[in-house]
């Protein structure tokens, strides 16, 4: 078991980091000194991944839980939050109300939402107030009037990775302690369409569906993981950061 991280420890930015494809049966801080070693365990204020099968995933395509019950309790005792990526953009209430036992589960002031959905945020606020609520990545908030309608429902809002390169945006952003940026990028940074969002958001709902994505492989342009200069944006005045866990070969994406 790892030992709590003391009060006093203050680190000038912190990071949710991704338990992507993790094995549910790997260790979580196993797992994070393997792919996240160069952080101090000060500075992960959360993991974010799949726990137990729920259709309100999004994002991505759910295969398999990446965390375990002891993985959450452990990451929970040590300080550390679960992050629960419930970013389907179709969610009915009959739909959430089956998965109100799920939610109660894992309802802790240490934990929070990732939402797309803002009937969904809605609901969740409404019935698990403990929750933080995060507006994902996928509503493309990049703007002060997308900004504006999403900070009264959501506790934080991650900008999309293009929005790290607008400067003057992020210099006028006036609460900034609410915003989470791109610590590195992947293919979403040069995507003209994200059509796979959607497309990750028919196949979670187990009724069919295919993955869809408005590039070809041959087309796409591939750069890898570029990792963005967090010094520059945390004198800017961010500090609240989304890690991705690069694929094989440096590469995200398919």
């Amino acid at each position: 078991m790892e030992n709590a991280v003391p009060e006093s420890i203050k680190p000038r930015y912190t990071f949710t980091v991704s338990a992507r494809s993790k094995p549910e049966s790997t260790p979580i801080f196993r797992f994070l000194r393997n792919q996240f070693g160069n952080l101090a365990l000060a500075q992960i204020e959360s993991v974010f991944g799949f726990v137990e099968q729920c259709t309100l995933y999004g994002g991505r395509s759910f295969t398999q839980p990446e965390l375990s019950d002891r993985d959450v309790k452990q990451l929970n005792n040590t300080g550390i939050g679960l992050r629960i990526p419930l970013t389907n953009h179709d969610v009915e209430l009959r739909e959430y109300r089956l998965y109100r036992s799920f939610l109660r589960k894992y309802h802790s002031t240490k934990n929070s939402v990732i939402v797309t959905n803002d009937e969904l945020a809605g609901w969740i606020r409404s019935d698990f107030p403990d929750f933080d609520i995060e507006a994902s990545v996928i509503k493309n908030i990049n703007n002060h009037r997308k900004l504006k309608a999403a900070l009264p429902l959501y506790n934080t809002v991650v900008l999309p990775m293009p929005s790290n390169q607008d400067k003057e945006f992020l210099q006028s952003i006036e609460d900034k302690s609410r915003i989470r940026l791109f610590a590195n990028a992947g293919c979403a940074l040069t995507c003209p369409a994200r059509t796979c969002y959607q497309s990750f958001s028919t196949m979670n709902k187990l009724r069919g569906g295919e993955f869809l994505c408005s590039q070809s492989l041959k087309d796409r342009d591939m750069l890898g993981m570029i990792d963005f200069d967090l010094n520059e944006l945390n004198e800017l005045g961010f500090n609240r950061f989304k890690l991705l866990r690069a694929q094989p070969g440096s590469m995200t994406g398919f």
